[in-house]
């Protein structure tokens, strides 16, 4: 098709989401401009690779799509157009190798984003799509085009077909500040609200807890917790005790069930299992081992592997005759409960949930409501823990949302 002939797709946003559909667009024949508010595209992609990029995880596509909770079934049509080993695949034709890790998570084998980031960027080019940075949209005008503000000043861009992939509300550093959900707002989009995901609880320490033990990790811990219906889940890994509460990857599992059980009820319990490689039997058995002259620290490391924060966990919640009467300190030890008051900000969280609702979309991620304007990423109502599930529905909902539009164009 002649370049000239070619009908234009915008898409608003250089995160992972956002370089899909531009992807997705130009490999079904439109020609594809992308806007970024930032000066380069994929910052937040970079900084998630700083620890090593968590690509996806290796675990089986049926159990992969039930970490997406109550969307589920919306993101598995995502995931059957690129799921967890077409994008493995994509990265190798990317040049960048994969491998699992010993947790099943999914890695570049340099465990870096730069390179794969770099690859893509250069193979968009090759294929035509044109990037415009320092540029942040602003709404559209009366005439529908699109009002975008860089360093020159504001310009209006006519579009075919636009693709919003604006990212979340975690990062605003990074740009992704949730400043597109006035604008939809006043535009007619139908959002749920934004709350935090993948993120900390405020505990309320005690000023001892927190000077001598934030930052300090717990592990090997597992974590119990009785949810509507009395559906019980127990998991096991570890987080880290901060100077209002916990965070880590094993509360960040559990962080949308907790957050929307403190929005209905105002608090939640959790039950932190200190010893999940002990049975409470066992535990009571050694707990009760006379001490003689040893102190109550040295009776807990030596006979229930109990230390250092894991101790002063227990110290910060048990009463004190509780330390003398080994059936309720092996309970304890099993199931400390700890009262989670709150999730910490938005703006502290790994991302976020709430947005334009998939309900407002249809299957190829087009507002209903407004013929020619897709959405995808992090942007749309859904959320994931997490260990590469995040990052891995947000690329395949772009890859929709990009061919949606290339489609639409063609029908068009």
């Amino acid at each position: 098709m002649n370049q000239v002939n070619r009908k234009r797709v915008v898409v608003i946003g250089g995160g992972p989401a956002g370089l899909m559909a531009a992807e997705s667009a130009v490999a079904h024949g439109a020609s594809v401009d992308l806007y970024d508010r930032m000066g380069s595209v994929g910052r937040k992609f970079l900084i998630a690779g700083k620890g090593g990029l968590n690509l996806s995880h290796s675990e089986p596509l049926q159990q992969f799509v039930t970490r997406f909770g109550q969307r589920q079934h919306e993101v598995a049509r995502w995931l059957e157009r690129l799921g967890p080993d077409a994008l493995r695949a994509w990265a190798s034709g990317l040049g960048v190798e994969t491998f699992v890790g010993s947790s099943g998570r999914v890695f570049p084998k340099d465990l870096k984003a730069a390179p794969l980031l770099r690859g893509w960027v250069r193979r968009l080019r090759a294929n035509g799509v044109r990037f415009h940075v320092q540029q942040r949209w602003t709404g559209w005008d009366d005439t529908g085009a699109l009002r975008l503000v860089g360093i020159a000043g504001e310009q209006r861009v006519a579009a075919d077909a636009v693709v919003l992939a604006l990212g979340g509300a975690s990062w605003p550093i990074l740009g992704s500040d949730g400043a597109w959900f006035p604008l939809l707002r006043e535009c007619d989009f139908d959002l749920a609200p934004l709350q935090p995901s993948n993120c900390g609880f405020d505990v309320g320490w005690s000023a001892f807890l927190r000077k001598r033990f934030a930052g300090a990790p717990i592990k090997p811990v597992a974590i119990g917790w009785t949810g509507a219906g009395d559906s019980r889940i127990y998991r096991q890994g570890e987080f880290v005790l901060t100077e209002n509460g916990i965070e880590g990857s094993l509360v960040y599992s559990l962080s949308a069930r907790l957050r929307d059980a403190i929005a209905t009820t105002g608090s939640t319990t959790i039950e932190v299992d200190l010893a999940p490689g002990r049975d409470a039997a066992r535990l009571e058995r050694e707990l009760s081992r006379p001490r003689g002259s040893h102190s109550l620290a040295k009776h807990l490391h030596r006979h229930a592997g109990i230390d250092g924060a894991k101790a002063a966990l227990l110290h910060e919640v048990l009463e004190r005759d509780v330390f003398n009467d080994p059936a309720r300190l092996a309970a304890a030890i099993k199931a400390l409960p700890l009262r989670l008051l709150r999730p910490r900000p938005l703006d502290e969280a790994i991302s976020s949930a709430g947005g334009v609702r998939l309900e407002a979309l249809d299957e190829h991620l087009m507002v209903r409501n407004k013929p020619g304007v897709f959405c995808a990423g992090e942007m749309l109502d859904w959320e994931a823990p997490t260990g590469g599930y995040l990052l891995t529905a947000a690329i395949a909902s772009g890859l929709v949302a990009g061919a949606g539009a290339a489609a639409w164009l063609q029908r068009k």
